[in-house]
């Protein structure tokens, strides 16, 4: 009952979005980041950006995508709780693992990990920042996302879910734009 009041939640939520449309004269890049042999590669478009924020030094660039490409190496891995393996893997799990696999220590928690780094405003995120959202009856921060994508107002997130495990998804979705708390840059 609990699982189909969420789909439930969740097309209404979807025909309740509105979006924009903004005119871009600049044409995507697509890039393929190949997963484990038991996984798909995806493929995220990467659209040149005006954002000064984004020009980042080279070095920190090359950091974020790697911690990025091994986290879409965890695409489609099944939800576990407190998995942090190919055979589970949970929100904070996700993010925890990708990070470490390029030595930066973070709390293993979604609540922890919410203290630190940088609190940023949504319009200053960028690729390899934290997303935090509140989805549950509890009043603090349970769920954790690790940004892939930023094209104009539309921001692209992976991370898993209990009843999709890992994915990409995108903050313009009505459920999570609705969770979404606060975001956070940690390098």
């Amino acid at each position: 009952m609990r699982r189909i009041c969420f789909i439930l939640c969740l097309l209404l939520s979807f025909g309740a979005c509105k979006s924009r449309k903004k005119a871009l004269s600049k044409k995507p890049r697509i890039v393929t980041v190949e997963g484990s042999p038991a996984t798909k590669a995806v493929h995220v478009e990467v659209w040149p950006s005006d954002r000064a924020e984004e020009d980042n030094k080279s070095a920190n660039n090359t950091q974020v995508n790697q911690i990025i490409k091994t986290a879409i190496s965890y695409n489609g891995t099944k939800y576990r709780y407190g998995g942090t393996t190919r055979k589970g893997m949970d929100c904070s799990g996700l993010v925890y693992t990708s990070f470490k696999e390029h030595n930066i220590a973070l709390q293993r928690a979604s609540y922890m990990m919410a203290t630190q780094g940088e609190r940023i405003k949504l319009k200053k995120v960028q690729k390899g920042d934290l997303l935090f959202f509140k989805t549950g009856r509890r009043n603090r921060i349970n769920h954790v996302g690790l940004v892939v994508e930023v094209k104009g107002n539309n921001i692209r997130f992976i991370h898993s879910t209990t009843s999709r495990g890992v994915l990409v998804s995108s903050l313009r979705e009505g459920y999570w734009n609705h969770a979404f708390i606060e975001a956070r840059r940690i390098l």
